[in-house]
């Protein structure tokens, strides 16, 4: 009897891997190795999230990375192709500088911010990560940022304003 395969169903998002880890551990037969991998998942149109898997294969803890990044997708606030206003994310040691910039200028951020920025569909924005390199730590105070930013419908519903008073 012929086997029938279900198609295999084509993911919104596109993966990217930060960073793949290895720690090992010491027992009486030698060491015993395991990975851990930082995974970024966005679709391109403002939405974004990232994921850590961990395993003794770098498939597995790749493939577990992105599973669980798919559960913590944020959308972000966009204005055309960049953020709508200078922001700092902040997570344990990490702190990241986001501002925004014209039309042009392009992604100008280090490696895991630039992952994550890129992975939103973000296209011109200038970064800076300040005191911790972890990217782990870093990744998260993206994130962090990037989701505490609001556009002025945003602001003008909490105020309970119209856009046009806010703009002035």
């Amino acid at each position: 009897m012929a086997r029938i395969d279900a198609p295999k169903q084509e993911s919104e998002f596109t993966e990217r891997i930060v960073a793949i880890n290895r720690v090992s551990k010491t027992v009486k037969g030698g060491r015993i190795f395991k990975f851990a991998a930082l995974v970024v998942v966005g679709d391109g149109k403002g939405r974004v999230g990232f994921g850590l898997g961990k395993s003794g294969e770098v498939p597995d803890a790749i493939r577990k990375g992105i599973e669980d990044a798919k559960k913590n997708v944020i959308t972000v606030s966009l204005k055309g192709s960049t953020i709508p206003h200078e922001v700092i994310g902040k997570f344990g040691a990490g702190a990241v500088l986001l501002k925004p910039a014209a039309p042009g200028t392009g992604v100008i951020a280090g490696g895991p911010v630039r992952a994550v920025v890129e992975a939103a569909g973000i296209k011109d924005i200038r970064t800076k990560a300040l005191r911790s390199n972890n990217p782990c730590n870093v990744v998260t105070a993206t994130i962090q940022g990037l989701a505490s930013l609001r556009d002025a419908d945003q602001v003008a519903a909490t105020r309970g304003k119209s856009v046009k008073d806010i703009l002035g």
